[in-house]
């Protein structure tokens, strides 16, 4: 470097130097890069891994609650079956009395009938 800011000639062996010093610099500046790349992979690992374990979490706390809600649709399932068979039995219920109460007043008019045709032969 001397020799050249003096502007003198530069031998083989100045320039080999330069060039090991510019490889030399060169590979500590790319092994620098190499441990921040290390280390920068190594806190992605934890982070990741951190990650992984919260999402493990969540998805247990996600199946504790799928587990919950199949219980709560059982139950539901299982009113909703006692609901369809007293509706059914109200059905049944509802049909009767109304056989029951078309019957009677059927038979009443019958009755009425009766009595005003008996009346109608007893008046002539």
């Amino acid at each position: 470097e001397e020799k050249f800011s003096r502007g003198e000639g530069l031998t083989q062996t100045d320039i080999h130097t330069l060039l090991l010093k510019s490889q030399y610099n060169h590979i500590n500046h790319l092994d620098q890069k190499l441990d921040e790349v290390v280390a920068d992979n190594a806190k992605l690992r934890v982070d990741f891994e951190v990650r992984f374990a919260e999402l493990e979490t969540k998805f247990a706390g996600l199946e504790t609650k799928f587990a919950g809600l199949e219980t709560k649709f059982a139950g539901l399932e299982t009113k909703f079956a006692g609901l369809e068979t007293k509706f059914e039995a109200a059905q049944v219920k509802m049909q009767e009395t109304i056989i029951s109460t078309m019957k009677w007043y059927i038979g009443g008019a019958g009755v009425v009938l009766i009595l005003l045709k008996a009346l109608d032969i007893f008046v002539k």
